[in-house]
């Protein structure tokens, strides 16, 4: 019965991601013939937004543009990645005119070349004219595309910004001349390859010493990802690929997690503000976007400036938060922590009562905070009193 449930439920995603997708004919001089795109756009996607999203370019449309639609749906509803627009190639027959290539350098030829340009100078300029994306594109290919895909690189600034190989079958010298390529990079890249231990063998050797090729790379603008997936045929391994190519393309657009928190938050030698500053700046330079830092987050580095005795950077997490969000009884809630951990006082009694006219945060209420402040004003008060009988028996 549950397996029932499930299949029914599985069904009704694939019928919404279905409904939502549209198909464009596109007429090509390059290739002096019309092909048809499948495009899914963000669900709540706004032409008249100033909101960017990603490029995600499938080849072989026709069997992996699903795939590649249901991994990135999964993903952006928990927000591990930006909502992007997905634009699949349907290829067909096509196909192995498409991915002609050179026998020695293993880059496109001829009617390969042709589908090369009509990427690169027709179908990429007409996306971001008509939709509203950033500069973040990512190629996805499979086995023979998966070669096809690496040409791409060559350029003089690499035409996509993150490439997927799942199994490529590399021809000619391509994979000797990738590693040379990644190795002087001036570009940031992403660079994702995978194969499984029960890949066809031709396939597996070759992406296998690739790998061993490109794993010693010191490159710090190269990205690089490798998996070897087990118990997957050449087909079935597109799945898992996928789910992991994106999870790690990604990785930084994620919110702060326990992991983070404890690798490079805690041990960061500076203020806290400045680490989640870069590290924003860090995803609107990458992917083109611009993504909010969250009061969540802020709570996070909060626990973790206590955690270091860290006053300073409680106070300058409290100033950007003010900053970022002035209605917000946050930054001036913790501006007041601050100056209270430095026994002043009168400032922090004044900075929460500020804070009690802001909007309330979600982890700490109005009530907890007014008997903080009557706590604040008692203990002031005694200290007064204590003070002014020690003056009278002097």
């Amino acid at each position: 019965m549950k397996n029932a449930i499930c299949f029914i439920i599985s069904l009704l995603c694939c019928a919404q991601i279905s409904a939502q997708v549209t198909y464009e004919k596109f007429e090509s001089r390059k290739l002096n013939s019309t092909r048809q795109l499948k495009i899914k756009l963000p669900e709540n996607y706004d032409p008249e937004s100033e909101l960017k999203h990603p490029v995600i370019i499938v080849f072989d449309g026709e069997y992996l543009f699903e795939p590649v639609v249901g991994q990135v749906s999964f993903q952006t509803h928990f927000d591990e990645m930006p909502e992007s627009i997905i634009v699949g190639i349907i290829q067909g027959e096509e196909r192995f005119y498409d991915s002609y290539f050179d026998e020695v350098t293993g880059l496109p030829f001829e009617s390969g070349d042709r589908f090369y340009k009509f990427i690169e100078q027709e179908l990429i300029p007409h996306l971001d004219a008509t939709y509203n994306t950033s500069k973040f594109k990512v190629a996805v290919g499979h086995d023979l595309m998966g070669n096809f895909i690496n040409a791409f690189l060559f350029h003089e600034k690499p035409v996509f910004q993150a490439y997927i190989n799942i199994s490529p079958d590399f021809k000619g010298v391509m994979s000797e001349n990738i590693t040379t390529r990644l190795e002087w990079l001036e570009d940031d890249i992403f660079y994702y390859m995978a194969t499984s231990d029960n890949d066809i063998k031709s396939i597996r050797a070759t992406v296998r010493s690739t790998n061993e090729s490109l794993k010693s790379l010191d490159n710090q603008h190269l990205t690089y990802y490798f998996d070897e997936l087990k118990g997957d045929t050449h087909y079935q391994l597109v799945t898992g690929a996928l789910s992991k190519a994106m999870d790690r393309i990604f990785e930084l657009y994620k919110p702060l997690d326990e992991k983070e928190l404890k690798e490079k938050v805690f041990p960061y030698e500076g203020s806290l503000d400045d680490y989640i500053v870069d590290r924003y700046n860090r995803i609107d330079e990458l992917f083109g976007i611009f993504k909010p830092i969250s009061e969540e987050e802020l709570q996070q580095l909060i626990d973790v400036a206590e955690k270091r005795e860290d006053l300073e950077s409680v106070y300058r997490i409290g100033k950007l938060a003010n900053k970022l969000n002035p209605n917000s009884a946050f930054g001036t809630y913790y501006m007041g922590l601050h100056a209270e951990k430095l026994g002043k006082t009168k400032k922090a009694v004044k900075l929460y009562e500020s804070a009690l006219a802001l909007e309330d945060m979600v982890h700490i209420d109005r009530e907890f905070i007014m008997s903080h402040v009557e706590g604040l004003k008692l203990v002031e008060e005694e200290t007064e009193t204590e003070t002014e009988t020690e003056d009278e028996e002097n």
